[in-house]
């Protein structure tokens, strides 16, 4: 028995954690060791270790910071739990699901564009008599080092009358400007150009020179009082105008817009190429005149890690030290396995796991010690052949006296974990226990543990028969990364696996299959992107069952009585919601040196809607009632609705069962919104072939969920669809018809076609990193 008067507690003690789903748990988790906590898709693990333990120990840390900087930092707040003892500083290392910028790079993730750039600064070869130069201005997102003709972007982007105005027959009322917005703004710099003087009915071609280049080009501004001529019942007030040329428009949407749509639209309109001054080096001719052993910081940058690894050795004390540095730092992300990515590669092109891998490998560096790390999937995207190698970091972390909690779905890691935290049975309000907390192979003895049936039964499952496709989709030759000029092939209304070590270039190669290839009639991706930026969004509005239910409860008696449309049952526009949190259901209570908290909103109590709104009822349950229910629970209430039943049947097909319909968007896993847009995308009748592009679907899924999804997409390849995934995971391999394994390794010792074929054929590949762990779940 632990002394409460010992100062070293090796127990983290958790008491009434109630976070999300959690039932008033109590758990005992030992320090020192490496801890999983497993369960399947929303039972509520990440809850436990991120929203309870690590929450809790940065409150805690946050409390000791002066007032004034913790306004500075991003606070989580307090999450509901009794009590928390015995819990050192933590850690946490999350698959970040916000998108980095495109000026974050590998460099800036880990740090080592700083070091790059002190050596640079302090050893660098400088042209005779040039001015030693600060470390600043060897980088691209700084004013002292930033091209100027670029701004550090490396790329200029430009536009042509030919993009701007695809077809000059029309004139500029009839449209003739494609990239001009739609809607009111359009219109409104029509009527500007009208009232400047020029001819918005003539034929663009027939336009003089001179004019059409001023109003594609120029960047003047001119404020002119416009008198809009529109529709005669309408009254049209005059109104101050102000033009912006359709090049300036296109440039500020592309640069400014947080859109993704309206920046891919903007594109269009677009040629982008190396910038002309730096030649894409992104830099000033002063940081780019300075070397180190005859490359320039550009050219190191551009070089995989392992080959700047090798490249590094000092002559003299200074450069000796700073090379050492920076070879210390590039040795955990090798180990890591991701030796093949170079300082300057974008982090937007970086998978979720890579992100985490670069995130734990600087930690590594850090030698800090007796601190819980709190891991997220670090397995997710791993090849099994890296799998290992992340055993081994994680137990160096350990090793170096932290405790490491980890919540995970991949088998050999769990397996690899000196203590286990259960959470189940089943997701949302099926779980919120903890089933077992103890040794691995203790949890054997746990009926209720949908983990314990798979981490204990590793026999295969039954051979399956290989499907005998009905054409062959031809992909390249592809050069693009570091594809080659290579050629795959892809069965029509087959399932075939992309394998390979991460970075080999499975991603870059599904990439290519576009619509405009023979045999694609219809092309759906669905990737692990979020649904939704805002709690605005959620699975009822993605899914549009939200329209379904809006017409229902506008249909009802007492609706049609007070004269209520479908618009009165949204949250998200003036009318029928709560006018004081705008539909939101909560308010920001900002309290300066503590941390913004959400409060239910004082007037709406949280339900989003006036109480005019909220009187109207359907079965006995208001609207915001209706968003409160599960998809299970809602199945049942709206059974005998076609349209809804029919959606909701879809979430439950892909296991989701648990989630409520109003649930935010920003509360959702990758896993779970990847599986909500195939939800989505089985509801719609599915006439003509359609090829699906899953990327690591089982990313974030437990092996029954797993198994609840891989149904779903044989079900559509048995209905005479294709569909091709990208996985890592080797049970799911083994079930598919065709195999493609790109490899041998990552980055530059990556790129080709190692072996193709049925599964039974590739795990007898000589030469291939995957054959021998697909040969092991082969039946």
């Amino acid at each position: 028995m632990h002394n409460p008067h010992d100062p070293y507690d090796p127990y983290v003690h958790v008491r009434g954690a109630r976070e999300h789903n959690l039932k008033g748990i109590d758990v005992d988790i030992p320090r020192d060791v490496l801890t999983v906590f497993t369960g399947v898709s929303g039972s509520g693990k990440s809850s436990l270790a991120f929203g309870t333990v690590y929450a809790e120990a940065q409150r805690r840390y946050l409390e000791s910071v002066a007032p004034y900087a913790r306004r500075l930092i991003h606070q989580v707040g307090a999450p509901k739990v009794g009590e928390i003892t015995g819990l050192p500083p933590a850690v946490s290392l999350q698959q970040r699901r916000s998108a980095p910028t495109s000026r974050s790079s590998v460099g800036t993730v880990t740090n080592l564009s700083n070091s790059l750039r002190m050596l640079f600064s302090r050893a660098g070869d400088y042209p005779p008599g040039a001015e030693r130069l600060d470390s600043d201005a060897f980088s691209p997102n700084t004013a002292a080092g930033a091209c100027p003709e670029c701004h550090g972007l490396g790329r200029v982007h430009r536009t042509t009358e030919e993009l701007l105005v695809p077809d000059p027959s029309l004139s500029i009322r009839q449209g003739a400007i494609a990239a001009w917005p739609g809607a009111w703004q359009g219109k409104n710099l029509r009527d500007i150009l009208d009232t400047l003087g020029y001819d918005v009915d003539r034929p663009w071609r027939e336009l003089p020179a001179e004019e059409r280049e001023w109003i594609l080009f120029t960047d003047e501004q001119p404020v002119v009082t416009v008198h809009p001529v529109r529709d005669a019942d309408r009254i049209q007030r005059p109104y101050q105008g102000t033009y912006m040329s359709a090049r300036r428009y296109v440039l500020k949407t592309f640069s400014d817009t947080r859109s993704p749509t309206l920046r891919a639209k903007a594109e269009r309109f677009l040629t982008s190429a190396p910038c002309p001054v730096c030649g894409g080096s992104r830099l000033r001719p002063e940081a780019r005149a300075v070397t180190f052993g005859g490359r320039t910081i550009a050219e190191l940058a551009a070089l995989a890690l392992t080959d700047l690894a090798a490249l590094l050795h000092g002559s003299t004390e200074t450069v000796r030290v700073l090379t050492e540095d920076l070879k210390s730092r590039i040795a955990p992300v090798v180990e890591l396995g991701l030796g093949y990515l170079s300082l300057d590669r974008a982090a937007p092109t970086l998978s979720a796991g890579e992100l985490q891998r670069l995130r734990l490998a600087t930690q590594l560096r850090s030698g800090l010690f007796g601190v819980v790390y709190v891991l997220d999937e670090p397995s997710a995207g791993l090849h099994p052949a890296d799998t290992e190698a992340l055993l081994a970091v994680l137990d160096r972390l350990k090793a170096a006296g932290n405790s490491v909690f980890v919540v995970e779905h991949h088998l050999e890691v769990v397996r690899g974990a000196d203590w286990l935290v259960d959470v189940g049975p089943g997701a949302g309000e099926h779980g919120g226990r903890v089933l077992y907390s103890g040794p691995v192979a203790e949890l054997a003895s746990v009926e209720e543990s949908a983990t314990a049936q798979y981490l204990f039964d590793e026999a295969p499952g039954p051979a399956r028969k290989v499907r005998e496709p009905h054409g062959w989709l031809q992909a390249g030759p592809v050069t693009r990364h570091n594809l080659r000029g290579v050629t795959a092939e892809f069965p029509l209304g087959a399932f075939t696996a992309v394998t390979g070590v991460s970075g080999s270039g499975k991603s870059t190669l599904i990439g290519e299959l576009t619509e405009d290839l023979d045999g694609v009639g219809r092309l759906v991706r669905v990737d692990q992107k979020p649904i939704g930026r805002t709690p605005r969004s959620n699975l009822a509005t993605y899914t549009g069952l939200f329209d379904v239910v809006r017409k229902v409860f506008a249909a009802t008696d007492e609706a049609r009585e007070r004269g209520y449309g479908v618009g009165r049952f949204s949250f998200n526009v003036a009318g029928g919601r709560c006018e004081t949190c705008q539909g939101e259901g909560f308010v920001s209570v900002e309290l300066l040196f503590l941390p913004s908290t959400y409060a239910p909103c004082p007037d709406c109590a949280g339900a989003r809607y006036n109480p005019e709104t909220l009187r109207v009822a359907y079965r006995g349950r208001n609207i915001a009632e209706v968003l409160d229910l599960t998809v299970e629970e809602a199945a049942g209430f709206f059974a005998d609705t076609p349209a809804a039943a029919r959606s909701l049947g879809t979430v439950l097909d892909v296991g989701l069962g648990y989630l409520r319909l109003g649930q935010p968007a920003t509360e959702l896993s990758g896993g779970e919104a990847q599986r909500i847009k195939l939800a989505s995308e089985l509801q719609r009748g599915r006439r003509a072939h359609t090829l699906y592009l899953l990327d690591e679907p089982t990313t974030g899924l437990h092996p029954a969920d797993v198994e609840v999804l891989m149904d779903r997409l044989h079900g559509l390849v048995d209905a005479g669809h294709t569909v091709v995934v990208v996985e890592h995971d080797m049970t799911v391999v083994a079930e598919a018809d065709w195999v493609i394994d790109l490899g041998p390794g990552g980055g530059d010792r990556g790129g080709r076609i190692v072996a193709t074929g049925p599964p039974q054929q590739v795990a007898r590949a000589e030469g291939s990193a995957t054959a021998p762990y697909l040969a092991r779940v082969m039946p």
